[in-house]
């Protein structure tokens, strides 16, 4: 059974926490679209939210965290990258470092990973109130249309743990990714943000 929690719920944080370090799978509204949401050291948590989407393994999932020094926990941030980051973070821009060793960790040994610092006040609270980044990706099945509001998640009712109502999406399209591994860099998808407004920054 899936638990339907609403943003303005004065629970929702203390409940999402509870589920997310334990295990469980979260449908979370952000600024951009709908992503489902597992504990970032949970091996198990990644491989069943690959199941539930019919994803590829080499596809990597989005480590999402709410402050830029846990960021560097994970990913080697180059001091070129390091200003578009404080530029456009929090913000839709994911950027695509080289895996520091608890990156490679936590990642099952990938050189490389996608980062994001949401703009969006309850992903910020709630990554806060968790301690820990996130690994997320959109909420759809592989190769279909992101959710952008809380109607287009409902199809995985009754599989996930939980889905937390933020009605629809403030951007409703995805965050920009630049891949940031090696200069120069590469937009790897037009987003939210302007890709070459944003490489003026590098």
């Amino acid at each position: 059974m899936t638990l339907k929690i609403s943003v303005r719920d004065e629970k929702v944080y203390e409940i999402t926490v509870k589920i997310v370090k334990d295990g469980g799978i979260a449908i979370v509204p952000t600024e951009t679209v709908y992503g489902f949401a597992v504990d970032s050291f949970n091996v198990k948590a990644q491989r069943k939210l690959y199941e539930i989407k019919k994803r590829s393994l080499k596809k990597p999932l989005i480590l999402m965290t709410s402050d830029i020094n846990d960021v560097k926990l994970f990913v080697k941030v180059s001091e070129k990258a390091l200003k578009i980051a404080k530029r456009f973070w929090p913000g839709q821009l994911t950027l695509i470092f080289p895996t520091t060793e608890l990156g490679k960790i936590v990642s099952s040994g990938r050189n490389d990973l996608g980062v994001r610092i949401p703009n969006d006040k309850f992903m910020l609270n709630l990554l806060k109130k968790l301690g820990r980044p996130i690994f997320t990706t959109s909420v759809n099945m592989s190769n279909e249309k992101s959710a952008k509001n809380i109607w287009e998640t409902l199809g995985f009712d009754g599989i996930v743990d939980i889905i937390i109502d933020g009605r629809r999406c403030e951007f409703s399209f995805e965050s920009t990714v630049i891949d940031m591994v090696q200069f120069p860099y590469t937009v790897i998808r037009k987003g939210c943000l302007d890709a070459n407004e944003l490489l003026k920054y590098t």
